[in-house]
């Protein structure tokens, strides 16, 4: 088995009857871990600063059981525009089967405009681990302890 293998899972997509014009979500570099995911708009969009806009994608997933789909905005856009995620990353459940939204926000100084077809965010498709919960009285103890933000100091 090579080393460098990356594994690969199917991930069935199902477009809207409207968005057959519009790319599958695709990795954009062989190193890349997460699939561009367009706008789907029918029109371009502007999102004025501080706002909020829901973007469909116009896609609906079947990922396996055992994954999840994670939502995350791109760098690029964060840093040129100011374009990120409001809940990053989003969770996309093995068993849901709705059309894939993205919660938009523009925190830049400047209205953005969302083209369709546009690359907004990017799915990573990971494997989930559930836990078995067990409540406990007490718990062991470390040197860190209860500290928390900023607890080292920076």
């Amino acid at each position: 088995m090579n080393p460098d293998a990356v594994k690969t899972i199917k991930l069935f997509i199902k477009r809207n009857s409207e968005t057959k014009d519009l790319a599958l979500p695709a990795y954009m570099s062989d190193g890349a871990s997460g699939m561009d995911l367009c706008a789907a708009v029918p029109r371009e969009v502007v999102i004025e600063p501080g706002e909020i806009k829901l973007i469909s994608t116009g896609i609906s997933v079947l990922i396996p059981h055992g994954y999840e789909a994670q939502i995350r905005p791109r760098s690029g856009l964060a840093l040129k525009h100011g374009i990120t995620l409001v809940n990053t990353p989003g969770t996309v459940d093995s068993d849901y089967r709705g059309v894939i939204s993205l919660i938009v926000t523009n925190l830049g100084k400047e209205a953005y405009s969302i083209k369709r077809g546009s690359r907004l965010a990017q799915m990573v498709i990971q494997e989930v681990v559930h836990a078995e919960v067990i409540e406990v009285e007490t718990l062991a103890e470390t040197v860190r302890s209860t500290g928390g933000f900023g607890h080292t100091g920076a």
